[in-house]
């Protein structure tokens, strides 16, 4: 078996709690991969101001991904590597979105834009990645600096729905997959948290064999695929689960603890 060199990491649903903690346990383990001399970093759908408050709990050095992979920032948020929507995309995107019914959301590399400050996500998002929105009366001047557009709903089937019309709508030239049950992302083709394993991997020199994911939703698969080893949290679904290596106790209870655990083993 190859040994564990890195660990690349989801955020939401994985790290952090329902409520958007970051736990003791969680902390430690990965003091426990670092003393161990194993590499660890995150990436998620997140933008990259919402990622800071993690680097210096975590001990994070390396670069992390934010726009799930598409955008790559050193441990200070300075982008390394940055891909937009083309600004046809983007608009078919909102135009679809708005279609459907859902509130609609763009975020540049340093900002989150709604047109409606009143979104039923608006208040969780803002605790998620401790950012305030720029309320805006258009999207249109903003189109070229699109880093990913997201449709937020509570209504799962609806979103699951639009997903797959999305899918279809934007076809080879965006990427569209649900972050949450409640979140549909859109992002730049070609990069996903797949090639944001590869990029890590090659940065370090190592074989993406040596690399262990964990995550719990749709947009961890493109890592798992990537990876030698996978961890799919206890409160994700059957689906994502049955792509996994392993599979570790839920968010609510330090499952990803449990799995840093099962790395060092590994190791």
């Amino acid at each position: 078996m190859t040994r564990i060199a890195l660990v690349v990491s989801d955020v939401d649903g994985t790290l952090l709690t329902k409520d958007k903690t970051l736990t003791d346990g969680a902390k430690a383990a990965a003091r426990r991969l670092h003393g161990a001399g194993i590499g660890f970093t995150i990436v998620s759908s997140r933008p990259s101001i919402g990622m800071g408050f993690l680097i210096e709990p975590l001990a994070i050095t390396l670069p992390i991904g934010a726009f799930n992979g598409s955008s790559i920032v050193d441990a200070e948020l300075r982008p390394i590597e940055q891909h937009l929507i083309p600004p046809a995309v983007v608009q078919r995107s909102l135009d679809l979105l708005d279609e459907f019914g859902v509130d609609i959301w763009l975020f540049t590399n340093e900002k989150w834009l709604t047109c409606n400050p009143d979104g039923e996500y608006v208040p969780h998002e803002k605790r998620a990645i401790k950012a305030d929105p720029t309320i805006v009366a258009s999207f249109t001047p903003h189109l070229p600096q699109a880093c990913k557009i997201v449709g937020a709903s509570s209504d799962a089937a609806l979103l699951q729905r639009c997903e797959a019309a999305m899918q279809e709508a934007v076809g080879r030239e965006a990427t569209a997959v649900r972050s949450q049950t409640y979140y549909l992302d859109v992002t730049p083709a070609g990069h996903d948290k797949g090639t944001f394993v590869a990029a890590i991997a090659k940065r370090l020199g190592i074989s993406t064999d040596a690399v262990a994911t964990i995550g719990d939703m749709q947009n961890d698969l493109a890592m798992f695929a990537r990876s030698g080893t996978s961890f799919a949290m206890g409160n994700a679904t059957d689906d994502v689960k049955k792509h996994a290596t392993h599979v570790t106790d839920s968010n609510e209870r330090d499952g990803f603890a449990a799995a840093m655990e099962t790395v060092l083993k590994l190791t």
